[in-house]
Order: C-alpha cells, then sequence, then structure tokens
C-alpha cells in the first residue's frame, strides 16, 4: 500500500475540480500543487464581459500552479456553452451540423473551436456529444446530438473529435455508451436504455467506436442504466460497461471520465464521496465532480478514496493505473502547437442548417413583423444562456406560453407579419397549443423552430435552424430580413 502522503496525491490524481469565483482561489492553487489532476470551470468562473484578458489569466494561474494540470470546460458549441454564456455560442451544435451532413465542416467548426479554447487558456473540453438520439422526448440530449442516425452520428463524431485535437484541445466522447434513448435527465434521474444488447452494439456503439479509432483522448461515461447489458445501477459504476465494453471490446486505451457526481444519477442515495469510490473502482481514471463540490467536499471525497484504499474496498493498482492515464492525458495536452485562428465557420455551418418548409414571405412582406418568442424551461446541461432572434428584431416579445392569450398577440399583429418563435415545440403541449391557436387564424405567420423540428404546425412557413446557439439566431435573421448586425459579447 502506498504510504499516507502518497495516497492522497494519487487520489488527488483522479480529481477534477470545481471552485467558486473568477480567480482561482488559494485552496485551488495549493491542491494543484498538491497533485489535483486539474479544474473544470463551470459558468461561475468565466466572466467575458471586457473581453478575454481576465479569462486568460485566470487560466495561466491554474496552469502556473503545477506541471500541466488539466484545464477543463463543457464547450459543446450550440446550446451547451460556456464560453458563450452572455450572448449565446458562435459554434452551431451538432444538431446543424448533422443536419447538413458534412463532415469536412464539422471538423472545421470543432477545430475553430479548439483554437478559441487554446487560445483561452483550456486544455481539455468535455465534448462532443455523440449521442444517436432516438428519442424524441429526451430531455437532456436534443440538439447536442448530431442526429438519430447511428452511422451519421459515428461520422461527425470522428470528425469533431479530430478538429478539437487538430488545435490542441483533448477531446472527450460522451455519454458513454449513449444517453440518447432515455426520457428522463440523469441529472435527476437514473434513466433507463430499454435495448437490447445487439441493439445496443449496432447503434449506441457506433460513434463511440468511431471517436475511439479517431484518437479520443477521453471518454465521458453515463449515468444510465443499461438491462439488456445486465447492467442494473448507472454505468458510470459499472465494470461490464467501462472495462468489459469500452476498454475490452472498443479497444480505449485513453482516460475514462465520469459525468458528474453530483448528479442524482450516480450519487442520488450515497452521496458523491461514495459514487467516487465505486466510479474509481469500476473502471474511472478522472472524476469529474460537478459544479459545487469545492474545498470542504473534495477532501471528503479525497479521505473517502483514501479509506476505501486503505479498507481494501479499492485496489492502491487500480488507483495507480488511473493516476497514469490522467498523467498521460495531462502530457499530451502539454505537447500540443500553438493554436491556430479561430475561423468564421460557425456561422457559416449555422446558415447552411437553415431550412424553410412552405412558402417564405418576401422581404417586403415580412417588414415590420410582430415577433413572439415562446419560452420553456431549459434542460439542467443548457443552463441560462440566451437564445432567439429579438437582438435582431427590436420590439420582440418574450412569452410564457402556459400563460400568454394568443388573442392579445393576434390584435397586435393585425395588419403586419406574424412571426413566433419556439424551442422544442414538440416537447412542450402548452407551446403547441398557443401556436395552433396563432395559426388558424392567421396560416401567413411564419414559424421558426430553434430546437428539434419534430412538430410541424399549420402555417404559412416553418423555418428550422436546429439549434439556439447566437449565430443559429443571427442565421434565422438573416433569412427572415431583420436588422443583422453583431450583439456584443
Amino acid at each position: 500500500m502506498p504510504a499516507d502522503r502518497s495516497l492522497d496525491r494519487l487520489a488527488n490524481a483522479a480529481l477534477l475540480v470545481p471552485f467558486e469565483s473568477t480567480t482561482a482561489p488559494r485552496w485551488i492553487l495549493d491542491g494543484l500543487a498538491g497533485g489535483i489532476a486539474g479544474v473544470c470551470l463551470f459558468h461561475n468562473n468565466i466572466d467575458l464581459s471586457g473581453g478575454p484578458d481576465a479569462l486568460v489569466a485566470l487560466n495561466r494561474a491554474l496552469s502556473s500552479a503545477a506541471a500541466a494540470p488539466l484545464i477543463a470546460l463543457d464547450e459543446e458549441g450550440g446550446d451547451v456553452t460556456r464560453i458563450g454564456q452572455a450572448a449565446g455560442s458562435d459554434y452551431p451544435g451538432n444538431a446543424a451540423l448533422g443536419a447538413i451532413d458534412d463532415t469536412a465542416l464539422t471538423r472545421d467548426v470543432h477545430a475553430a473551436l479548439g483554437a478559441e479554447l487554446r487560445g483561452l487558456g483550456f486544455t481539455l473540453d468535455l465534448a462532443p456529444s455523440v449521442d444517436v438520439n432516438t428519442e424524441d422526448d429526451n430531455p437532456t440530449i436534443g440538439t447536442r446530438s448530431f442526429g438519430s442516425d447511428a452511422a451519421l452520428v459515428a461520422r461527425h463524431a470522428a470528425a469533431a473529435v479530430r478538429g478539437l485535437q487538430d488545435s490542441g484541445i483533448a477531446a472527450t466522447a460522451k455519454h458513454f455508451p449513449g444517453h440518447g434513448a432515455t426520457s428522463q435527465d440523469s441529472h435527476v434521474d437514473l434513466p433507463v436504455v430499454d435495448a437490447s444488447a445487439e441493439l445496443l452494439r449496432s447503434r449506441e456503439l457506433l460513434p463511440f467506436r468511431a471517436a475511439v479509432q479517431a484518437g479520443a483522448r477521453a471518454v465521458l461515461t453515463a449515468h444510465i442504466t443499461l438491462p439488456g447489458l445486465g447492467v442494473t445501477g448507472p454505468a458510470t459504476l459499472s465494470s461490464t460497461v467501462l472495462v468489459d465494453l469500452l476498454r475490452g471490446e472498443l479497444g480505449f486505451e485513453g482516460t475514462v471520465i465520469s459525468d458528474a457526481l453530483d448528479m442524482a444519477g450516480v450519487s442520488g442515495g450515497i452521496g458523491i464521496p461514495e459514487a467516487a469510490v465505486r466510479s474509481l473502482a469500476a473502471g474511472c481514471d478522472l472524476l469529474c465532480l460537478g459544479r459545487f463540490c469545492y474545498a470542504e467536499e473534495v477532501a471528503a471525497v479525497r479521505d473517502a478514496i483514501t479509506a476505501a484504499v486503505r479498507d481494501g474496498r479499492l485496489p492502491g493498482e487500480r488507483l495507480e493505473e488511473a493516476a497514469e492515464r490522467t498523467a498521460a492525458l495531462r502530457a499530451w495536452t502539454a505537447d500540443r502547437p500553438a493554436p491556430g485562428r479561430p475561423s468564421a465557420s460557425g456561422l457559416d455551418g449555422a446558415r447552411r442548417a437553415v431550412g424553410v418548409d412552405g412558402v417564405l414571405p418576401s422581404p417586403s412582406e415580412l417588414a415590420d413583423p410582430v415577433v413572439v418568442e415562446l419560452d420553456v424551461p431549459t434542460g439542467i446541461a443548457v443552463g441560462e444562456v440566451p437564445w432567439g432572434i429579438a437582438p435582431w428584431f427590436p420590439g420582440t416579445e418574450r412569452l410564457d406560453a402556459a400563460a400568454a392569450d394568443p388573442e392579445r398577440v393576434l390584435a397586435a399583429a393585425e395588419g403586419r407579419p406574424l412571426v413566433a418563435v419556439v424551442r422544442d415545440a414538440h416537447r412542450h403541449p402548452e407551446v403547441r397549443r398557443f401556436v395552433a391557436a396563432l395559426c388558424r387564424r392567421r396560416p401567413d405567420a411564419v414559424v421558426v423552430e430553434m430546437g428539434l423540428p419534430v412538430w410541424r404546425p399549420e402555417c404559412r412557413a416553418h423555418v428550422r435552424s436546429y439549434g439556439a446557439a447566437r449565430v443559429n439566431g443571427l442565421s434565422v435573421a438573416e433569412l427572415l430580413g431583420g436588422a443583422v448586425r453583431t450583439p456584443v459579447r
């Protein structure tokens, strides 16, 4: 058994931790010096209101605290963005890229994203999502997926991995072995993927196999259960999934990262420290603790890991193996060339993704429209990020579909064009009812869907953007003749 001090350091080497502020607290700098593998930044750590300098300085301070610590974030582009929190992302998101189905573009967009992240001082991106989104009512994946066809998702998974890593950012294929066939959110529940082993291999695993073959440096687990594989608890805690399937069958040799351990799908009922121990025992190498596990909680996780080694519940050799894999990941990130310059491929991709069903009115017919956006709660993974076309259409009104009166909107739009903007209307009956009421009286209305275009109302034109990032909104605004300008980030 390793000595106590070295055991603490080995436990630290398995930790990817958050912190409280936009500057590096002392406990983080000391922890990195004491062997903590790295940090994961969230919205509360990133302030780009005055430009990138503050974030660059923060990441420089973190990186100087140890030899090549991992500086990570969950930046998918599209709807899940950290660097685009203030105004939305400059990258269109996976659903838009899958709708275009140009793998060269997908690689270029992710290379541009990677170059921006490297320029800001990041080394590890907990992306791309390579889940096959086969469940329309999926509350947590949706537009984060390249699509519902496994072969399409596989080829774009490989392109995204290569693009990020072309720019020196370690890519993380997620959420293994596939979160796309779920109708529950693992932040609050333990979702079930009810599929046979044969279907899982031909559908869910295909993109992960492609990502592994493309050289993905990391794979992130899913807090889901898979009875078809004989798994009754979370995949994150299953050696059948992480060792037999991911390492044995898919041949993955990189770093296995847990999805956030503060999510109820893995730690509900057992707590984060116990989930950490079981994750390591199952085959995770690096533990993403979540957003609010600060100094005290990190110490509790480390203590639980070292106690499990001393008690024989967690073999010391497993902890050493995890540390070796994480050290190899850190060495890879340290050995990357200087980043290139981000390109404008994100906006190009968003423009190419926009499609129209029906007949779009001419710019003169759309002059001075009444624009309403129907608001619904966002998923936990997305958070509060601006969306819609209001920046290009002054006077746009954001409504709560469950409480709004369609008669009031119809009265305001009398004699003027009417545009209704929705997001995943197929998942929200109150939105569908509201939009249907508008379209019955105004069949000339234009409806813009900024989520998945599953539901098509009876209207003159149905515009689909396959995402709600800033560039998706700008692309729709260009199409509708809005006062196009670039909002200040």
